[in-house]
């Protein structure tokens, strides 16, 4: 398949509806020319698991694989992330939560995220596994407010992990202002639940030990404006 030259500064969302997945697989080769030959094969062999783990997935209207490339791609190219364990660790953000016992395999009883997470461990290394535990969301209390619960584990496990910040910033964007891309009763639904992290992130953005240049903090707060208006938009219309 042909893609334009500017394929490279294209936004990830329009390479979506334009190209699909094909776009964003180039869009996520061109962006990994610029590591060296180790850094290439490891981005690759996260790739290679993200895609067979997820093969099935969908998001509404695509292959959920995509959102995978766009997180890994916007640390890449928007946040001029360099820290291989990172970029890796954002293709397999969701492999834990979403497919534990694939990972695990099929000799574990009871419950296999602590193997899911050995596995990645023994491929990938332990940081890897470290910071995709931090983003795993966990097992929720059936009698409390899942919302709640989802944003007490993203304000406690990234007070403690500043490169699991990056991670989940990265996925927060794809879904936060990227929600006018989805369609349906998820719209509402989505903009309900992240609307109350919009300050979460800008506090942990803002923290001295967060591991990003000022001028990406200052692109992360204006896509988070973004995400607000966008949020305002879908849910404080009048009646």
């Amino acid at each position: 398949m042909e893609f334009p030259a500017y394929l490279a500064t294209m936004p990830m969302h329009a390479i979506t509806e334009i190209h699909g997945e094909p776009g964003l697989l180039a869009r996520f080769r061109l962006e990994v020319e610029a590591f060296d030959e180790l850094a290439r094969e490891r981005l690759t062999a996260a790739l290679d698991l993200a895609a067979e783990l997820h093969r099935e997935d969908r998001r509404v209207r695509e292959p959920y694989l995509n959102h995978l490339l766009r997180v890994a791609i916007r640390m890449m190219h928007h946040y001029q992330v360099r820290d291989v364990d990172v970029i890796v660790a954002g293709l397999l953000h969701d492999a834990v939560e979403d497919h534990p016992a694939e990972l695990a395999g099929p000799d574990v009883v009871g419950d296999p995220t602590p193997a899911a997470l050995a596995a990645l461990a023994a491929r990938f290394g332990p940081r890897v596994a470290r910071l995709v535990g931090a983003v795993t969301n966990p097992a929720y209390d059936p009698g409390r407010d899942r919302h709640v619960q989802y944003r007490e584990h993203v304000a406690a496990s990234l007070d403690r992990e500043p490169w699991a910040r990056v991670i989940k910033v990265s996925d927060f964007t794809d879904n936060g202002v990227g929600v006018i891309h989805t369609v349906g009763p998820k719209v509402a639904r989505s903009a309900a639940k992240y609307r109350p992290l919009v300050p979460v992130f800008r506090d942990l953005i803002a923290r001295p030990d967060t591991p990003l240049s000022a001028p990406v903090k200052r692109h992360i707060f204006a896509q988070l404006d973004l995400a607000e208006e966008r949020f305002s938009a879908i849910l404080d219309q009048p009646n």
